[in-house]
């Protein structure tokens, strides 16, 4: 189902080398994924080791387990619903809520496409079932066409075009995104990046066109936090990229501990949009 990101062919893989039929050549790395990216560096470079380290420590705490829980739950539903074809997450980071929702759905093969080479080396890993490919959410995905009953985003970029180009007919974009309230009582305090008000109406004006939305649920829960799960929670996001080391690690000294912290994600599903 991969396709060569040079000339659209398809691939075929001899031992550690994945090449097309005019003599496009990729490597498999040690740690087990297969980079795809090609072209121009892309212009975000993606999570760091850091990053992908206080990633994978909060998430093995367990207090993200309501989304992950709710994702697997709607992807799963639209994937029985669509029929064959993978479950392709694009932006998939550790692999985590793809491999959730891998559990629910029993020989279906995922596909975890990134371009952080550190989130890459954690998804090859994180289910039997999932190949994790480098990938630039942003380009033409090197995918075929209609080979995905489900394409997810959770926290990720998000491409509509080449979402609805890969889906089967039936299959459906599930996109998780913060409302508002997500971590508000850590905004201020740390320093975190806010989400506005109109990031709903911003997110239907993105995506449809090739889709359209068919519905979308809230999900709110209190989170009690450590010290040491904030520092991962504030270090997994895009504020990282944004913070001071050391003034972060003050913020949260200031912290009452343990913290009471919201979280409060919607989690939207997109239909191809039928063809006039």
């Amino acid at each position: 189902m991969l396709r060569c990101p040079h000339c659209g062919g398809a691939l075929s893989r001899a031992g550690a080398v994945v090449r097309c039929e005019r003599g496009h050549a990729f490597d498999v790395a040690r740690q087990g994924y297969l980079s795809l990216l090609a072209g121009a560096a892309p212009a975000a470079p993606g999570d760091t080791a850091p990053m992908v380290a206080a990633r994978a420590v909060f998430l093995a705490g367990g207090a993200f387990d309501p989304l992950r829980d709710a994702v697997a739950e709607t992807v799963a539903r639209v994937a029985d619903r669509a029929g064959d074809g993978l479950v392709v997450d694009i932006g998939a980071g550790t692999g985590w809520y793809l491999a959730g929702a891998l559990d629910r759905l029993p020989g279906r093969l995922g596909l975890a496409l990134d371009i952080s080479k550190p989130a890459l080396r954690r998804a090859a890993r994180a289910h039997p079932r999932i190949a994790a490919v480098g990938a630039d959410a942003w380009r033409a995905l090197p995918l075929g066409d209609g080979c995905a009953a489900a394409v997810l985003g959770v926290f990720a970029p998000r491409n509509a075009a080449e979402a609805a180009r890969v889906l089967v007919p039936g299959g459906a974009l599930v996109v998780s995104t913060p409302t508002p309230r997500h971590l508000r009582e850590l905004v201020e305090p740390l320093g975190l990046l806010g989400v506005d008000a109109h990031k709903q109406q911003r997110l239907a004006a993105q995506l449809e066109g090739p889709l359209t939305l068919d519905h979308r649920e809230e999900h709110e829960w209190a989170m009690t936090l450590d010290r040491d799960a904030v520092a991962a929670l504030a270090g997994m996001g895009p504020s990282a990229f944004h913070a001071d080391r050391d003034d972060r690690a003050r913020r949260i000294a200031g912290l009452a501990e343990p913290a009471e912290v919201t979280a409060s994600v919607a989690v939207s599903v997109y239909g191809r949009r039928a063809p006039r």
